[in-house]
């Protein structure tokens, strides 16, 4: 469904609870099948969410995973270990022009039975499942920590445990720490000491409820909200200060772009502060690059340039997140250059009013445009694929009195 999004008065006051963390479910969601006997709470009520319950409960010979990469890559991990299954594992035509060679290849180095079903390194990919004894195993680390992440859940189940030796520069590193820590809290025992990562073997785990935390990619969108409203107070529930999520960084980012944070207890109180704005900022996101869209079309919309770096992994995501972004800030006015890693933004606010947003399959194009209509008035195609991680999305941009029709 295409929409139309307009914002009135500018002003944005309202409390929120946003979903579970997609990436703290997804992980615990692994853990569970492995390890039988605790409880998730707050889980993401997101299709990628949904599609990995369903896929972990499946007793179908083919399994697809639509759009949902994590589900892709930790399936494949998880299905290598099922003994005496063997599945196809699949997904959406851009989902089959995503690499997973560098997961497959290191599945393989310790046993794992895995074969493509049609081009080279790429899914759909059929795996029949074997006991797998774990050791040692190189593999790039700038590509993508999900392959990374995918290994380490299965570490524990491992005889050996596993040692994974990291080449090259880490990208996303949080999402790494994100793994381990689940690790820890179910009592698993973990390393990680420069390009070496470790994770032993065990037979029990502390049989815990796990707590899963609201979404801070998801909280990115009214962190843009208030920056660029006229006025705003929002409190988003169900946020740790001392959080596992990566984006977190969010508060420091957008302190400069006018937006002051502060919790109270597990809620984060956001405000918008007018003071001066700086004419660009500089950020390097090798660690969180799910939150360039946001802040890409936040600075737009503040007028305020900037230069993002460390962005090598959109390349790869559900499209091509840096053409994208440079494609629809043009079709709004903007002056921007990419190139395969970066970002570059001019300082501006020439907007073009009533712009179609294309969305690409990618539910962070429509969220991170969305908040742009407290400027100007916006349509937005394909309006549903927020479901993808924030079904609730435009549910909640009406509490904040954005109109959509």
């Amino acid at each position: 469904m295409n929409i139309k999004i307009d914002h009135l008065s500018g002003w944005c006051e309202g409390s929120l609870r946003i979903t579970g963390s997609k990436s703290e479910t997804n992980r615990l969601l692994l853990l569970q099948a492995l390890f039988k006997g605790f409880q998730l709470e707050n889980i993401s009520n997101s299709d990628d969410s949904k599609i990995m319950q369903e896929a972990l409960e499946s007793t179908s010979q083919v399994v697809d995973v639509h759009h949902a990469g994590t589900a892709m890559r930790f399936l494949t991990a998880y299905f290598s270990h099922l003994e005496g299954h063997e599945v196809v594992l699949t997904g959406s035509t851009r989902m089959q022009e995503r690499p997973i060679k560098i997961l497959v290849d290191a599945l393989r180095s310790i046993g794992a039975s895995i074969v493509y079903e049609k081009a080279e390194g790429f899914p759909p990919i059929r795996i029949k499942g074997k006991k797998l004894l774990g050791g040692t195993i190189s593999l790039p680390a700038h590509i993508s920590s999900q392959y990374i992440s995918a290994l380490l859940l299965l570490g524990p189940v491992l005889e050996k445990g596993l040692k994974l030796n990291l080449v090259g520069k880490i990208t996303s590193i949080p999402y790494i720490k994100m793994t381990l820590k689940l690790l820890n809290n179910l009592g698993i025992t973990t390393s990680f000491k420069d390009q070496l990562i470790w994770v032993g073997s065990v037979k029990k785990i502390k049989r815990i409820n796990q707590v899963v935390e609201s979404d801070w990619s998801s909280a990115s969108y009214f962190f843009s909200i208030v920056a660029l409203a006229k006025k705003a107070k929002i409190s988003l529930m169900s946020f740790k200060k001392s959080s596992l999520q990566g984006d977190i960084v969010l508060i420091d980012i957008y302190e400069q772009l006018g937006v002051s944070s502060r919790f109270e207890e597990d809620t984060l109180h956001l405000k918008k502060e007018n003071k001066p704005l700086p004419n660009s900022i500089q950020l390097d996101l090798t660690k969180t690059p799910d939150i360039a869209q946001t802040i890409a079309v936040s600075c737009y919309g503040l007028g305020v340039g900037c230069d993002l770096v460390g962005l090598h992994t959109l390349k790869i995501k559900e499209t091509d997140r840096l053409e994208a972004l440079k494609v629809e800030l043009t079709k709004l006015g903007a002056t921007i250059k990419v190139t395969n890693e970066s970002l570059h933004l001019s300082p501006d606010t020439n907007f073009i009013e009533n712009c179609s947003i294309s969305t690409y399959n990618d539910h962070r194009m429509a969220m991170a445009f969305a908040p742009l209509a407290l400027k100007i008035p916006l349509k937005i195609e394909e309006s549903s694929v927020v479901s993808k991680s924030y079904p609730d999305f435009w549910n909640d941009l009406r509490k904040l009195n954005f109109k959509i029709k």
